[in-house]
């Protein structure tokens, strides 16, 4: 004979999971997917966009000169004379022509997991598919006929200077009408390029010049942020962070102008980051802007300054300012704000609306991370401890869950005495809860600590440099990607690809049995829609977890499996019986009918 076990009131823990699924699942399918498909075709139309490469035209008056069709970028940086550039983080060249830093590779930093893969290339020459470079140039004061250096201007330099750290290079150029320029070039910290301008005065009438640099990069770049963090133009002036997205500036009005004494102004991607820093004491007037020409989008950061800087006959001035071109690297990037007196310079970083509980989340694994040598570790670490953080929640939750369990019996001898009366029933049981001390919420609590947390993970994950190409153990080399495995090809046995919304891999698979294996904590309920919800929804989570980073699936994995040790301790210790392996094989027909037979 089998013994009836009465149902199990779950509508509170399935409105919690429906809430959750609803979510994540609008989540990936309106922003994720969407996103994936869109940055695949802006690389499609990247690659086959010819066409010429004409600058935005700023208020001053600069301009690059137009040149044809996109040409490879090598030919182009072996083309003109150049400086080398040699550090332990970065390899490239200066053009000469013009000063340009247009050629920085990042030597820390590769395309893929492979080691042996190519160098991020950061900066690019004007003129090849998607250019990215820093020019400072001049403009003469108002009433001014001074001629100054322009973006065609041929400076010169010692003969096989390197500029490396603690070695800087120093460039000239002769207007031949009695002014010298010099530019001496220093790579202090690992990305901070400082840039000391010289202005020699050697005629007979004073010079009144006004310092403009900016930043460019024509086509599109790939966006890969999804609508989690933010890539374009952005800065900050008086302590105001401005952020300008492509698409925005592209509209007839999406100039965007600022002023500020000090502040800086650049792009941001997904990891490196460029950006002008005028002098802290400079009052500058900044530039956001966009131009379509031939074909070509071209997207334009820059500054001019406002007072002119004078220098008199026979005398000679000196003004610095600095150039970040680099990986955000999250203790750099403090660092290099902290040393150069930046406002909020740590906001390179997009660490979100939830700033709150993102910084600490990155703050409290990249710890760990430091004490165990691994950040797949790290995360299993700090799950625990977020576990301990909130046990006092969940162990009331979990023991308020085990009590409305215990009420079972009475509540559904209520049902029967009440029948059609669900007034005087909802009075009658809301009196039960409050006799025996219970909340009829209390099964929600625990998912609703829990979403916060995956949320920060999630944007951790994705946002730090430091997690990208993080290796944890066997097939995970990147805890910022999915799981490369996939259960349609037998994890790699079988040769041939799968298309992407089949790479459901092994840490999906296990995220999803231990979510199947947590509900079975509970008697499958005798409705026959809440029990196929709780069948189906594991199957559902699995695949809409498949594609995201598998450093936030393996913390989703052993959250699961350390729930059901604390949510099993906890009912033992409050009387109510754990018959896991009983609600399993109720749940599975074949083994409930052999069972019964």
């Amino acid at each position: 004979m089998i013994q009836q076990k009465p149902p199990i009131d779950n509508k509170n823990f399935i409105l919690a999971i429906v809430l959750s699924t609803l979510i994540i699942g609008l989540w990936q399918f309106f922003y994720i997917w969407p996103q994936q498909e869109k940055a695949k075709l802006a690389a499609q139309q990247q690659a086959e966009q010819q066409a010429s490469t004409p600058a935005v035209t700023p208020d001053a008056p600069v301009s690059s000169a137009v040149v044809g069709a996109a040409q490879p970028r090598e030919m182009l940086v072996a083309a003109s004379p150049r400086i080398k550039i040699d550090t332990p983080d970065l390899d490239g060249t200066i053009r000469l022509k013009g000063a340009a830093l247009d050629d920085l590779k990042l030597k820390q930093y590769r395309e893929k997991v492979d080691p042996t893969s190519a160098e991020i290339t950061l900066l690019s020459p004007s003129g090849s598919a998607n250019a990215y470079f820093v020019e400072h140039l001049m403009v003469p004061a108002p009433a001014q006929t001074v001629k100054v250096p322009t973006v065609d201007t041929e400076w010169t330099a010692p003969a096989g200077a390197v500029l490396s750290q603690g070695s800087p290079v120093t460039l000239t150029w002769d207007n031949g009408e009695g002014v010298v320029f010099k530019r001496t070039i220093s790579i202090d910290d690992q990305y901070m390029f400082n840039i000391a301008h010289e202005i020699v005065n050697t005629s007979k009438v004073p010079i009144a010049v006004l310092p403009y640099a900016r930043i460019q990069r024509q086509d599109t770049p790939k966006i890969e942020g999804w609508y989690v963090f933010f890539e374009g133009m952005l800065g900050v002036q008086g302590g105001t962070l401005t952020e300008a997205n492509y698409s925005d500036v592209a509209e007839p009005e999406g100039t965007v102008k600022t002023a500020s004494t000090g502040g800086w102004l650049g792009f941001t991607d997904k990891y490196w980051s460029t950006a002008l820093v005028p002098g802290k004491d400079t009052r500058v007037n900044n530039t956001y802007q966009y131009q379509r020409t031939n074909n070509r989008d071209i997207y334009q950061t820059d500054y001019q300054a406002t007072d002119p800087i004078l220098v008199q006959a026979g005398a000679s001035v000196t003004y610095t300012d600095h150039v970040f071109a680099g990986a955000k690297n999250v203790k750099q990037i403090y660092a290099i704000g902290a040393k150069y007196g930046l406002d909020n310079f740590d906001l390179m970083i997009d660490w979100g609306w939830f700033y709150f509980l993102t910084k600490p989340m990155f703050w409290l694994l990249d710890y760990v991370k430091a004490l165990v040598g691994n950040f797949g570790l790290a995360i299993l670490l700090v799950t625990v401890l977020v576990k301990l953080a909130v046990f006092p929640l969940a162990n009331k939750s979990y023991a308020s869950m085990s009590k409305m369990k215990k009420l079972q019996p009475q509540m559904e001898e209520m049902k029967a005495r009440f029948g059609d009366d669900r007034m005087g029933m909802q009075k009658e049981m809301m009196e039960l809860y409050k006799r025996e001390k219970v909340s009829p919420l209390s099964g929600c609590l625990p998912i609703v600590v829990q979403i916060p947390i995956f949320f920060a993970l999630y944007k951790v994950i994705l946002t730090s440099l430091e997690l990208r190409h993080a290796p944890f153990y066997g097939w995970i080399r990147d805890l910022s990607a999915g799981d490369p495995t996939s259960l349609f090809n037998l994890f790699g046995l079988l040769p041939f690809s799968v298309p992407q919304f089949l790479m459901i891999g092994v840490w999906p698979l296990l995220m999803g049995v231990t979510m199947w294996v947590q509900m079975r904590l509970n008697p499958a309920p005798t409705d026959p829609i809440q029990a196929s919800m709780f069948n189906w929804m594991p199957l559902i989570f699995t695949f809409m977890m498949a594609s995201f980073p598998a450093g936030l699936v393996i913390y989703w994995t052993w959250s699961n499996l350390l729930s059901i040790i604390q949510q099993s301790y906890i009912m033992k210790k409050n009387g109510v019986d754990v018959d896991l392996f009983g609600n399993i094989r109720e749940s599975i027909p074949f083994l409930k009918k052999k069972v019964a037979t």
